[in-house]
């Protein structure tokens, strides 16, 4: 079956996963989704994670992390912009302090998909494509 918003099914499977104290996930394989996957590894969010690409198809597996008390280090995850809606904002309009700063914002810019913090600091805009906390 087709999926409409193949970003948002990534996260929400992240998300379920994550509440239900799952050591892994599998999803299906794009270059956003590891680009955001690398983003997520970068900032502590998740472990690791796997690329598994063969002829037709690929798919991505995401090692969760979890705090000493099995707490997931994941609290929220949110898709801002939508394909029915699409969301763009300039460098200062960039959500950078959120949740008591451990918050990160996601943009896809003409320059790739990278952290909004690192976006606001190159004074670049772009897609806001989520946050996470």
């Amino acid at each position: 079956m087709a999926v409409s918003d193949p970003i948002a099914d990534f996260l929400t499977r992240i998300r379920n996963a994550s509440r239900s104290q799952h050591r892994y996930v599998d999803v299906s394989w794009s270059k956003m989704k590891q680009y955001i996957a690398e983003i997520l590894k970068n900032r502590g969010f998740i472990e690791n994670y796997l690329v598994k690409v063969d002829s037709q198809r690929g798919t991505m597996r995401i090692f969760l992390k979890y705090t000493q008390g099995r707490m997931p280090v994941i609290q929220g995850l949110r898709r801002i912009s939508k394909p029915g809606l699409r969301k763009y904002v300039k460098s200062e309009e960039i959500p950078t302090n959120f949740y008591g700063g451990e918050g990160l914002s996601i943009v896809s810019t003409s320059q790739g998909v990278i952290p909004g913090s690192e976006a606001k600091y190159r004074k670049i805009g772009g897609e806001l494509i989520c946050l996470v906390w």
